[in-house]
């Protein structure tokens, strides 16, 4: 990005721009939809600066990625602490945030998932399997203060519901898949919390 005669470059900054520069791009476009050029071209930064903060397409890849995995996951973890000490409120919280970014223009679907489908390797399916584990690790936590039997169990389902919705909502039915899910979401809570811990 140029720099006004006389102003001193900062790293941090210059390379926060082309993380906010290539997720818009790649996320509208896929990976495979935006080469190193454009990407270049949008951040009006030189190769060589691109390559100097990340190394390869594949390391920008990685780091768009990464940052966002850990945005949504602040974001939703904030949603659920917003929502009080209660389980199911929290709960229907992730949900209810879920419904909003549906509803946002240009919603395209989960775009570590997707990056994660387009290349089945790393270092998409790599960070495609950490961000996961993050939700994983958020629903099992609320299962476990639930009073669930399984934990892990209801966290993974949980997990299926919000990539479900993810996946319809882009593909079919819109921000009502949220609302839908949520409903899932809080009959399995409630179902889990008074089972037996020996059924």
């Amino acid at each position: 990005m140029p720099v006004p005669k006389g102003s001193s470059l900062d790293p941090g900054r210059t390379r926060a721009a082309i993380l906010r520069s290539a997720e818009g791009m790649l996320y509208e476009h896929g990976l495979d939809g935006v080469g190193i050029a454009e990407l270049c071209a949008e951040a009006g930064i030189s190769k060589e600066t691109l390559y100097r903060h990340f190394g390869s397409k594949d390391g920008l890849i990685r780091s768009v990625l990464e940052a966002r995995s850990d945005r949504v996951t602040r974001w939703l973890a904030q949603a659920a602490t917003d929502a009080g000490t209660e389980p199911a409120a929290q709960l229907a919280a992730v949900f209810d945030a879920l419904g909003v970014w549906f509803r946002e223009p240009g919603f395209r679907g989960c775009a570590i998932v997707n990056a994660a489908t387009q290349h089945h390797a790393a270092p998409a399916s790599t960070v495609a399997a950490n961000h996961l584990g993050r939700y994983l690790d958020l629903f099992t936590t609320i299962a476990d203060r639930a009073g669930a039997a399984r934990p892990a169990v209801l966290g993974r389902q949980l997990l299926l519901l919000l990539e479900g919705a993810t996946v319809v909502a882009d593909h079919l039915e819109g921000p009502g898949a949220a609302n839908d899910a949520r409903d899932a979401a809080l009959a399995l809570l409630s179902s889990a919390a008074r089972r037996p811990a020996d059924s």
